[in-house]
């Protein structure tokens, strides 16, 4: 699998493709003191050994009642702290997450800051910028390798639903192997049944050249919805959860409430809340396999209570993001936090500096994952490509604010200042200048830095202009190849593949 995974590489060389950013060491900010974070966290457990959950697996029943946990009389289920100190012992504080090829492989855990996709839109914004309509198979396989050219964005889950494909099989199994066929860096999925877990896998041994493969390079996610907020189990997740850690994927459970609808409306109940569905699913992946390697996505979302509708880019949700990746921190948990999840419908000021605030919140505060970060508007149910390629921008900027300013000898050269104060009166030519130019400066894409004068003489292009013809330069490109055309056309004769050959 290594030298599969080197021969990728050398092909992706030759076509001029970019390494994926550095993930730098986030953790400055701290939205909670050190007394707050434990007082949530002390909340947190106290909702789970009081409070408890309800529907829970009788597997998980019988290990925490064995544990000194117990069954309400209105089947709630209550936790030990003894079960969840054990738990929390054998959790993993840091996970590798494998890429199809082994240079896009990660280490998620420790504050190292990755962006990446994520959500289930239903719609696309169209090419002009003003026009929505149905996503389906092709825009999700087009996002995806926008998601590959993009050197600031280091995973793809599946950011939009094919709703051109009406069997929830088809749509599985399509979804794998549109994601599969677009990037060879970390992906993930869900899944509409466990049952659909096993044939995926398979399609993905078929894709690595051997059964068993992807076992040993499970570069595919999991997501799971573990829980019904609040504090409720939700059955089919917690059987997709198991087909998939039998499998060997490496999962991704999520706590998803949302403050003033379902989980409380203060900020810190709804973290603590949260915290505790996590906690939850942390001591379900260890009743199924002690030890197993898991990504914990808490994701306080957040209601415009006005109204009741959902909203992802208000002050709020930056904070409250921020705050769960300080607390899952404090655990020793791998992290994901959502953000980016911009409530403007086109892409327009209000889309920028919800995102830009969003994502650089939860950045700085060491998030391991920042899932639905990139390419989505209207409340995460819209998804753009243009956006998708503007946000790698806007990612790259904030990755090179997470990394900080270096204090050393090197960096504070009084003998160059000197020489160049009573020199040439400036550093343009030091080769200090020369040599950091590019290790520590990071230079968009796709932003405008012209003066007015030469941005009016070239047309006075808009971003929106700029990001449509990133996009054109990206699917004119020749398509990945990390994915051999033997093992496509394998996959095509023994699944129901929907995408065609060169979409």
């Amino acid at each position: 699998m290594v030298r599969r995974g080197r021969e990728a590489e050398a092909r992706s060389a030759e076509r001029g493709g970019q390494a994926t950013s550095a993930p730098p060491q986030g953790g400055r900010l701290r939205p909670l003191s050190d007394g707050e974070a434990q007082e949530i966290l002390r909340a947190a457990r106290s909702i789970l050994q009081k409070v408890g959950m309800a529907d829970a697996p009788e597997a998980l029943i019988e290990a925490a009642c064995a544990q000194g946990g117990r069954l309400r009389a209105d089947g709630r289920l209550c936790f030990s702290s003894t079960m969840i100190d054990a738990a929390l012992a054998r959790a993993p504080q840091e996970v590798t997450l494998p890429g199809f090829n082994p240079a896009q492989d990660l280490t998620i855990g420790g504050g190292r800051v990755h962006l990446g996709t994520g959500g289930a839109a239903v719609q696309v914004l169209d090419e002009t910028g003003t026009q929505f309509r149905d996503s389906n198979l092709a825009d999700l396989y087009h996002l995806m390798r926008i998601v590959q050219a993009s050197p600031n964005i280091h995973y793809g889950l599946r950011p939009v639903v094919a709703r051109d494909l009406s069997s929830a099989f088809d749509l599985d199994i399509n979804t794998a192997f549109a994601c599969l066929k677009a990037c060879d860096k970390p992906i993930g999925i869900s899944f509409s049944a466990p049952d659909h877990v096993a044939p995926i896998v398979a399609l993905f041994d078929t894709a690595l050249g051997a059964q068993g493969a992807f076992r040993e390079r499970p570069f595919c996610l999991a997501v799971v919805v573990h829980v019904v907020p609040p504090l409720r189990f939700a059955e089919e997740g917690c059987q997709v959860l198991k087909a998939s850690i039998e499998a060997g994927m490496i999962p991704q459970i999520c706590s998803a409430g949302q403050a003033g609808a379902t989980s409380p409306v203060t900020l810190a109940g709804a973290l603590a809340q949260g915290l505790a569905e996590t906690l939850a699913g942390l001591l379900l992946v260890d009743a199924m396999a002690p030890g197993h390697p898991c990504i914990y996505a808490l994701m306080p979302f957040v209601s415009d209570l006005r109204t009741g509708a959902m909203s992802g880019g208000g002050g709020e949700t930056a904070i409250a993001s921020a705050a769960a990746a300080q607390l899952l921190a404090l655990l020793g948990l791998p992290s994901t936090v959502s953000a980016g999840m911009t409530d403007a419908k086109i892409a327009d000021m209000q889309a920028g500096y919800e995102k830009g605030y969003t994502v650089a919140l939860s950045a700085q505060a060491g998030a391991d994952m920042i899932n639905l970060s990139v390419g989505m508007l209207g409340s995460i149910m819209v998804a753009s490509p243009e956006v998708l390629a503007l946000d790698n921008d806007l990612c790259g900027a904030i990755l090179r604010s997470v990394r900080g300013i270096e204090v050393s000898p090197e960096a504070l050269d009084i003998d160059m200042i000197e020489a160049v104060v009573t020199g040439e009166g400036h550093y343009l030519g030091q080769p200090q200048t020369l040599a950091r130019m590019k290790s520590d400066y990071v230079y968009p894409r796709l932003a405008d830095r012209q003066s007015v004068d030469d941005w009016v003489e070239a047309g006075s292009p808009s971003a929106w202009e700029r990001a449509q013809a990133r996009v054109r330069d990206i699917l004119a490109a020749p398509p990945p190849d990390h994915l051999t055309a033997a093992a496509e056309a394998r996959i095509r004769q023994h699944y129901p593949i929907h995408l065609p050959p060169d979409p």
